[in-house]
């Protein structure tokens, strides 16, 4: 599927915030790519939207955080799901992490994606239309991180 053949390195640094309840690390949102592994240091401030609640991703030493990005939702056809999360400001810090981001945004490519044949049947049909990861990262992009799913662009 090629959807391995891409990977974007990002650190992240937040520094300390004398007034976390004044602001927001980053903005409630999902990654749009396939899927991110992230590296994170024991100051905390990731969390999960779940059942519509905020929980805190708590630092497990040596462990990886796995996020479900959207475009794996949209090819499982809803079977996986992307995670709404968040990073809030600490008065710790500065907190750090990496992310590796399995995504071919950065690569020139045509080919298109769409929910997988097989995970889709007259009982489940196609949950999204067909893209390439090239115009859903230039959606993505553009729409910016707004709290609104960017998925909700593919829907059918």
């Amino acid at each position: 599927m090629d959807c391995d053949k891409g990977l974007t390195f990002v650190g992240h640094c937040y520094p300390a915030c004398p007034q976390p309840d004044l602001t927001m690390g980053a903005t409630k949102h999902t990654d749009d790519g396939f899927l991110t592994v992230l590296l994170q240091d024991d100051i905390g401030g990731l969390q999960i939207l779940h059942q519509n609640q905020w929980v805190d991703v708590p630092h497990t030493p040596g462990a990886l955080v796995i996020n479900i990005g959207d475009l794996l939702q949209m090819i499982s056809n809803d079977k996986l799901k992307s995670v709404e999360h968040r990073v809030v400001a600490n008065e710790k810090g500065p907190r750090v992490s990496v992310g590796c981001f399995f995504t071919t945004a950065l690569a020139a490519s045509t080919k298109v994606y769409g929910p997988i044949k097989e995970l889709v049947s007259d009982e489940n049909p196609p949950r999204y239309r067909e893209t390439t990861v090239h115009d859903y990262a230039q959606y993505s992009v553009s729409k910016g991180l707004d709290g609104v799913p960017r998925l909700l662009h593919l829907k059918i």
